[in-house]
């Protein structure tokens, strides 16, 4: 069963090669509120450890298939060119430019596709089957869960045990990974945030089994998964204690505030805890805030600041 001993087997793979991005405090938030700024890691965004932990697995040379609107496809090239392997990644055609030019800058070969009419996973293992490639998956893997929980296991180290933990959710690779180590170390309560308009996770938790709904359309095109995955979905569904959500307007108001009071540069899906918590959703006697990402281009960062959603 995957549990905390998987998230402290990846953090040793990781060390030296992931960066330990800081904890920070905000008086505006309260100085029980600490943040895991994860925009800060390689590649911009905590997707690099998953990829990094699954594709080290794999033999030296290895050909790897992805697909991912963008963080996850920059996370498996700059992973592949760092261990040695050859990535494809299926990308839909709306992606954010800036997450197109690096994920093509790490050196991987890029296939588009529409994510409104087209099923990604049939499509990349039609792709995987054809290159003789192993599939990286975004999130339903035991690897990549693990490398996204070292984000937390960091967290709780650095700043200590907090009582509540707040994490965005899509696929649920990164909350499941959380809340195996939070629960382990201590941490009472595991909060999950997704956008208001795209709430298969609060579906689900209120269903007691997974509710896919159709692919949502929001700011936060991290987050924009239409179901949880099966291995994450087992894990989070025992540990995490509520899912909630946020809408676009609340992330914009968030990326705000990290801009001017923090001095972070956060993409939407990465604002959602921070969201969250300034509106009151989510409280708590200490707050821990993953804040997954910031891979959002300056001139679409300006536009939402400038003349909101």
């Amino acid at each position: 069963m995957f549990d905390g001993d998987d998230v402290r087997a990846a953090a040793r793979v990781l060390e030296g090669v992931a960066h330990r991005t800081p904890v920070i405090r905000s008086r505006t938030l309260g100085e029980h509120v600490v943040l895991k700024p994860e925009n800060l890691q390689r590649g911009g965004a905590f997707k690099f450890r998953g990829a990094y932990n699954k594709i080290s697995s794999l033999p030296r040379g290895a050909t790897v298939v992805a697909y991912s609107s963008g963080n996850h496809a920059q996370a498996v090239a700059l992973a592949s060119s760092l261990l040695g392997a050859k990535a494809t990644i299926l990308m839909p055609e709306d992606a954010p430019a800036a997450k197109l030019a690096a994920t093509r800058g790490y050196g991987a070969e890029v296939v588009s596709y529409d994510r409104y009419t087209g099923d990604r996973e049939a499509i990349a293992a039609a792709l995987a089957e054809e290159l003789g490639a192993e599939i990286v998956p975004p999130y339903d893997d035991p690897l990549i869960m693990a490398g996204q929980g070292t984000a937390a296991l960091e967290l709780l180290e650095d700043a200590g045990v907090v009582d509540t933990l707040v994490v965005p959710v899509g696929g649920g690779g990164l909350i499941s990974g959380c809340a195996a180590i939070a629960k382990e170390l201590g941490v009472r309560r595991v909060v999950g945030v997704e956008p208001e308009a795209g709430d298969d996770w609060r579906r689900s938790f209120a269903a007691g089994h997974i509710v896919a709904i159709d692919v949502p359309r929001t700011i936060a095109d991290g987050l924009q998964t239409h179901a949880p995955g099966v291995h994450p979905w087992e894990v989070a569904s025992r540990l995490v204690d509520e899912i909630v959500t946020v809408t676009d307007d609340q992330m914009v108001d968030a990326m705000r505030f990290a801009f001017e009071r923090l001095k972070l540069v956060i993409e939407p899906s990465g604002a959602v805890g921070i969201a969250a918590v300034r509106e009151g959703v989510v409280d708590g006697a200490s707050i821990g805030i993953v804040v997954s990402g910031g891979n959002v281009s300056a001139d679409r960062f300006a536009e939402l600041l400038a003349r909101g959603v």
